[in-house]
């Protein structure tokens, strides 16, 4: 085995992993939690919770294929697997430096639930906006890991 075919290797799986991990907390975790606990401040509580770990892991996913595809190249040459990884690293990043701190000031500073809050309270309006922010720039980052995968595996299998 060379290694710049473990190299992919270790591209696909982080990828892979990660993704996976995203998709789940995405589509049924979170979900899930809204769907069966009591309330809507202890769901969020949880998620809040979570989060990190998506967007931590999704950093140390892309620093590890930027890693990888740099030590293969034997430099930077902005290859479509490096690139997409720094994508995954800044969204990752953003969501979790940038966002939730700000998600985390809005919500101390309303001290009660969300839902007791009127629709048109400046505050609720502003975590909604930066809610879907966090949920965007989490989007970014799997986006890119889906494309970065499918150059991956596509690498891969075109290789003898």
């Amino acid at each position: 085995m060379s290694p710049r075919v473990s190299a992919s290797l270790v591209d696909i799986v982080g990828l892979a992993a990660w993704l996976g991990a995203a998709l789940f907390f995405s589509a049924a975790v979170t979900p899930g939690l809204f769907a069966v606990l009591p309330t809507r401040a202890l769901a969020g509580a949880v998620v809040g919770r979570l989060l990190p770990v998506v967007f931590y892991t999704g950093m140390a996913v892309g620093a590890l294929v930027v890693a990888v595809e740099v030590s293969g190249h034997k430099g930077w040459s902005w290859r479509g697997r490096e690139a997409l990884a720094a994508v995954m690293i800044v969204a990752c990043g953003v969501g979790q430096l940038v966002i939730a701190p700000r998600i985390e000031r809005v919500r101390a500073e309303i001290g009660v639930p969300m839902d007791a809050l009127p629709v048109a309270d400046p505050r609720r309006v502003e975590f909604g906006r930066l809610h879907g922010l966090s949920v965007a720039w989490l989007g970014l980052a799997m986006l890119a890991a889906v494309v970065a995968l499918v150059l991956s595996v596509r690498g891969r299998a075109t290789r003898p």
